[in-house]
């Protein structure tokens, strides 16, 4: 199989490592489209290449595989490659996210295959358990702990006590977090996740910005202290779920016990668990970050179109369920500043109050609905953490 790549930063390199170490894969990269010709390379000029068309209408290359970090511009790659009967590997999860319909329908139309393992935890192949060991199973829940950038801050935070500020610092130095880590700190990237498992776990499309996110980027000494002080520590959590003939779905800071089964994901690892009528409780931990583990999971794409390989998105074509996280309660802390204001009247039960100098907490049941709709959410004074 000969290889079209687009994009040659830390998954690009990474695939590059794994393809080149393995046995069982008989692929080569022959092209590599990247943005900027002047940027030295650790591989000699011919490979690369700035323009797209040298790649999508090659008819020597079989597979696409697009690694870059603009989500526009990658659809526009990626359903130029489908219209060509080219099959695609793809991980960039923002894109898929926002596209799922169209690149679906693109996919039944051209016949063509788009896998994409590596947009969701890296090394555990969710995906693919989700479409062939669980296709028929009744799933109740997939949750878990979908970023490795912010769980290796977490960590170094919790078990070295280094501040948030510190924490980023090192994450950013071993290259887990992006210079701009906008999107793994406030939680954009485990909800992009979230959307793309919902409609392989449950059969149900759904646009980003109906889902409900809250990251990490508020927390502060108080909230880790909170924590340690009553024996456990935090972690960033994504959740969808079924309920009834309803579909849910959210990402937010928990309160995780020091014997829970995330207590002990450390540094960039994920971990997915999936409840399920049939075979129960089920638990995945994986590195979740990296060049190898996320190339790694790329690879496993590429070497399953050797077979022609597709999603076939069984619970889709099963389910009639819609999606509605609106009327779910969450049992929240909610630790704000003087002067901000959160009001009493968005929960429906307060069961603790803290009051002292500046800072205070309130512990209390809110409806999804209504925190979606709390002004003072976006005040940067408050921070939320789920407590179970």
């Amino acid at each position: 199989m000969k290889i079209g790549l687009f994009g040659f930063g830390c998954v690009g390199q990474g695939l590059w490592k794994v393809l080149h170490e393995t046995k069982g894969v008989k692929a080569e990269i022959g092209r590599i489209c990247i943005k900027n010709a002047e940027k030295p390379r650790p591989l000699p000029a011919h490979f690369f290449t700035t323009n797209p068309d040298d790649i999508l209408n090659d008819p020597d290359i079989d597979i696409v595989v697009e690694l870059i970090d603009d989500a526009e511009t990658a659809f526009r790659l990626v359903s130029a490659a489908l219209k060509q009967g080219k099959s695609v590997v793809t991980a960039n999860k923002k894109m898929i996210a926002h596209h799922l319909p169209e690149l679906h329908a693109l996919q039944q139309k051209t016949g063509a295959s788009l896998l994409y393992e590596g947009a969701c935890c890296a090394s555990i192949p969710i995906i693919r358990n989700l479409e062939e060991y669980y296709d028929n199973d009744l799933l109740t829940s997939v949750e878990g702990i979908f970023n490795g950038t912010t769980n290796y801050i977490l960590s170094k935070v919790f078990e070295e006590n280094k501040t948030f500020d510190e924490a980023l610092q090192l994450a950013q130095e071993n290259g887990f977090a992006e210079s701009d880590p906008r999107l793994d700190l406030e939680g954009f990237d485990p909800k992009y996740k979230l959307c793309i498992l919902l409609l392989h776990a449950f059969g149900v499309f759904v646009e980003p910005e109906a889902v409900f996110h809250f990251g990490i980027h508020r927390l502060n000494a108080f909230d880790a202290e909170f924590a340690r002080r009553r024996g456990g520590s935090l972690k960033l959590v994504a959740r969808c779920y079924r309920q009834g003939d309803q579909v849910g779905a959210y990402c937010i800071p928990r309160f995780v016990p020091g014997n829970h089964r995330y207590a002990s994901v450390r540094n960039e690892y994920n971990a997915v668990t999936l409840e399920s009528a049939f075979s129960e409780q089920q638990v995945f931990v994986g590195k979740g970050a990296g060049d190898k583990p996320t190339g790694c999971a790329v690879l496993s794409d590429i070497s399953a179109l050797r077979y022609q390989y597709k999603y076939e998105y069984r619970k889709w074509q099963q389910n009639g369920s819609f999606f509605n996280t609106s009327d779910t309660e969450l049992q929240l802390y909610v630790r704000y500043s003087t002067g901000a204001s959160v009001a009493d009247a968005d929960f429906t039960e307060i069961t603790e109050r803290f009051m002292s100098g500046d800072t205070h907490y309130t512990i209390g049941r809110i409806p999804v609905r209504k925190l979606q709709r709390a002004a003072w959410l976006s005040d940067p004074r408050v921070s939320v953490v789920e407590i179970n």
